[in-house]
């Protein structure tokens, strides 16, 4: 436990250390198969728009003890075809989520009789397509606009090269949870795309974070000329990985609850959508900062000017100091062979003969 306890010192001063820049492209294989499992995902299945996105009806009737067949049952009595989704809210609430009805009034009407409950006492919501397609332009606009300012303020308050690194890692956690949300099947619903935003600023946050600690280590890089921008690049990481790591934890925790519990027990299905969300994404922001950020970063300067000159030096430096230490370590051995021999010497001359 000493050892563990201690981790986080040893790492923050290079006194233990793990590669990522190296071993690079090993993340990026395993970022590319969860891209490709993603992209399969939202192709064969694709996604389950709410009804808030492609217009429908909703009803919601309060009754203890309805089961999801009974509801089904009176959904199909009520003549609604199509794609429906029954959803049973606590103990004594179920929702019955529909396209668009032409004849709403007599569903709902139906529904009243099937579950012996009176017609005012269902809740209900009615959804136009051309609300629904309005709701998800505002939901691309607001992605996309996210997305054009944060780059921006990267920009100006770091570099360009960060900037788009940051970027990249956010549209890696976006596709993953996405294709997630599609293998699931969960509905996709305003709350999610608070959920994504979310994510969004958070995965930014973690990547901030190591991106200042690496513009920290890399600020007189090419005057010292001792190491390569992807070793400090390295070491940042390493400095910022335990951090990194507890900051997350402690976010995941709560939102395993909202996830496990509000969800999966209390049937909170507002919950679920948006705790899967922030779940997912928390995991992938963190990894992203990590295994794909920082190292895109530092192939991008690996390719200027001055980076390759830089490394080039420390190849150099690197080259004679090996050499010096192999030279200072044969003449040792040399010198030592030599004060062996001289001190064999008297023992290997003739003896006198005595008078």
């Amino acid at each position: 436990m000493a050892a563990l306890s201690g981790i986080g010192g040893r790492l923050y001063r290079g006194e233990t250390s793990i590669n990522f820049i190296a071993k690079r492209r090993r993340w990026y294989a395993f970022s590319g198969l969860l891209i490709i499992l993603s992209a399969v995902a939202l192709s064969v299945q694709g996604l389950h728009l709410g009804i808030e996105f492609k217009g429908g009806s909703e009803f919601t009737i309060t009754k203890t003890g309805v089961t999801i067949a009974e509801a089904r049952s009176a959904a199909t009595a009520a003549g609604i075809t199509g794609e429906t989704l029954v959803q049973k809210i606590g103990n004594d609430k179920v929702r019955i989520q529909t396209g668009a009805l032409s004849s709403f009034d007599a569903v709902k009407t139906s529904l009243a009789s099937s579950f012996g409950v009176q017609i005012e006492s269902i809740d209900t919501q009615l959804i136009g397509p051309s609300w629904g397609k309005e709701i998800t332009h505002k939901a691309l606009y607001g992605l996309f606009g996210f997305i054009l300012v944060v780059l921006l303020y990267l920009t100006l308050a770091f570099e360009p090269k960060m900037a788009v690194a940051a970027i990249v890692a956010v549209i890696h956690d976006v596709f993953i949870t996405v294709g997630i949300y599609a293998l699931v099947g969960f509905d996709v619903t305003p709350a999610t795309v608070i959920g994504f935003l979310t994510i969004l600023g958070y995965s930014l946050y973690d990547t901030v974070v190591v991106f200042d600690k690496v513009r920290e280590n890399t600020k007189s890089i090419t005057s010292t000329g001792r190491v390569t921008y992807s070793d400090a690049a390295n070491l940042a990481v390493n400095q910022t990985l335990v951090r990194s790591f507890n900051t997350s934890l402690i976010a995941l925790l709560p939102v395993a609850s909202i996830l496990f519990v509000g969800a999966g027990l209390l049937g909170a299905g507002t919950l679920k959508d948006l705790s899967l969300a922030l779940f997912v994404g928390l995991a992938t922001g963190t990894y992203s900062s990590i295994f794909i950020a920082t190292p895109i970063l530092a192939t991008l300067r690996e390719r200027e000017p001055a980076m390759k000159a830089l490394h080039k030096r420390v190849a150099q430096h690197s080259n004679a100091a090996t050499l010096v230490k192999s030279e200072t370590t044969s003449s040792v051995v040399v010198s030592s062979d030599t004060k062996t021999s001289w001190a064999r010497g008297p023992r290997n001359q003739p003896k006198r003969k005595r008078k």
